[in-house]
């Protein structure tokens, strides 16, 4: 059965400056994510023009996470094929990605998110039809928590990220304390409407919830390091994020493809400078 989950988060940032933080934030794990037997291989990274979403820019990456998926899958499928392949047309503020497993050929996750300046009590920014609403679930999910569970281990073991004591450096923001989404100005909330099938008989809803579970955990962690990351990226303009997102494709490639740990080390270094 399809399973339709919109996670709400909340960023104490505004629309235009989560762009910046968006595109530096998967830069930046990508490159910590990444080794000569795992991580992102980048095919395509390049403009593109859509009647439905406008303009923006089309990627396509391979994902090779062996390590990350739960034993119970890896029992299923020989880990070598559990490659995760992505599309995704990022038309800021729309955004859609599709992702898919080499494996498990009819398994689909499609994700569509909307960058909206509020604080994530808009009902339908998705002008989803009365069925889709009937079967959406909505979480509404808390960067500043502590709370932590298996996905979260897995994406990020030694994260000691607690925002609700970190203040920056260079803006005035911050600590988030219980309740700072009604009172922080700015603020804004990206909505992603998580949409996954997998019509496996036996497993495919345990598969489909371990997917949620996995997906909740990546949009904690990753908008946690959104905002930690602030004094990094703030002030930085979108063509020198462009630049350093193509610096860190180019060696993201040449890691999947022989480079070595230390290159990647002063590569990273350098082009995070």
């Amino acid at each position: 059965m399809v399973q339709i989950t919109e996670f709400r988060v909340v960023m104490p940032l505004s629309v235009a400056e989560y762009r910046i933080a968006q595109m530096y934030m998967v830069t930046k794990m990508q490159q910590e994510n990444t080794s000569s037997s795992e991580g992102v291989e980048v095919l395509v990274n390049r403009p593109f023009k859509d009647d439905v979403l406008g303009e923006g820019q089309y990627t396509m990456k391979v994902y090779n996470l062996q390590s990350k998926f739960p034993s119970w899958i890896t029992a299923i499928a020989p880990a070598d094929c559990l490659q995760i392949e992505e599309e995704a047309w990022n038309a800021y503020p729309k955004c859609k990605t599709v992702l898919k497993c080499t494996y498990f050929t009819r398994f689909k996750l499609t994700i569509e998110t909307l960058h909206v300046p509020d604080n994530g009590k808009s009902d339908n920014v998705h002008n989803l039809d009365a069925e889709s609403l009937a079967l959406r679930k909505v979480e509404v999910l808390d960067i500043a928590s502590t709370a932590r569970d298996y996905w979260n281990y897995m994406l990020a073991e030694d994260s000691s990220i607690d925002l609700s004591t970190f203040k920056p450096a260079k803006v005035e923001r911050g600590p988030l304390l219980p309740g700072w989404q009604g009172i922080h100005d700015p603020v804004m909330t990206a909505y992603k409407l998580v949409t996954v099938d997998a019509p496996y008989w036996g497993f495919g809803y345990r598969m489909e919830q371990a997917i949620l579970a996995a997906e909740r955990a990546l949009f904690l962690e990753s908008h946690r390091r959104c905002f930690f990351w602030i004094d990094d990226w703030y002030g930085l303009s979108e063509e020198d994020v462009r630049r350093l997102e193509a610096e860190s494709d180019a060696m993201l490639n040449k890691i999947r493809h022989g480079g070595s740990e230390g290159e990647r080390e002063d590569e990273t270094t350098r082009s995070l400078e």
